[in-house]
């Protein structure tokens, strides 16, 4: 696990070992950072269920202005904080240490907006739609914003559901890259 591109080029991240954590590969966060790379510089980047943070980090590391990572285990949480250190991006970057929903609302109460969220649930239990619906019920996005969701590939999700139409879907072995366009346009459950 390293950085790809940016002030942090090429420096190695700590990774999980044991931990209940699956980070994103190289190859799949190089081809995400591809499709929105052009949207990075000076945005505000939500990284949810973000493990060690390679793709928050590469987020900091390509220009974004700030980066909230939601990251509720605590011994995964610590190696986060350390790859923050480790790639010298300390400015802009926040750890929220709570579960999806509440780190949601407490950002939503104190009038968080993101350009960008990615969110890489674990596989395969249902938290990809739970997460769409609770940026619904929660929204921290700037109208028009981007949300990318990492899944496993032959995971059922969603289309459509409350704030979110999605736009484009890119497979990538076993991971899939959802993405979805943040919509209030004729929804009466956002705001």
């Amino acid at each position: 696990m390293r950085v790809i591109a940016g002030l942090a080029k090429k420096r190695r991240l700590k990774s999980p070992g044991k931990l209940p954590v699956r980070p994103t590969s190289d190859r799949v966060k190089e081809a995400l950072f591809n499709i929105i790379g052009n949207l990075v510089p000076e945005c505000d980047f939500a990284d949810l269920f973000a493990g060690t943070g390679g793709v928050g980090l590469e987020a900091l590391s390509r220009g974004a202005r700030k980066t909230v990572f939601i990251e509720n285990h605590p011994q995964v949480a610590r190696i986060l904080k350390d790859n923050i250190a480790l790639t010298g991006l300390q400015e802009g970057s926040e750890i929220i240490r709570r579960d999806i929903a509440s780190a949601l609302e407490h950002m939503h109460r104190r009038g968080d907006k993101f350009d960008i969220i990615f969110a890489d649930p674990p596989y395969r239990q249902g938290l990809a739609e739970l997460t769409l619906n609770t940026l619904c019920r929660y929204p921290v996005h700037h109208q028009g914003g981007v949300l990318v969701i990492e899944t496993g590939a032959g995971e059922a999700v969603p289309e459509r559901t409350g704030c979110y139409i999605m736009t484009r879907r890119e497979k990538y072995g076993d991971t899939a890259l959802l993405f979805y366009k943040h919509s209030t346009e004729g929804d009466m459950f956002c705001e």
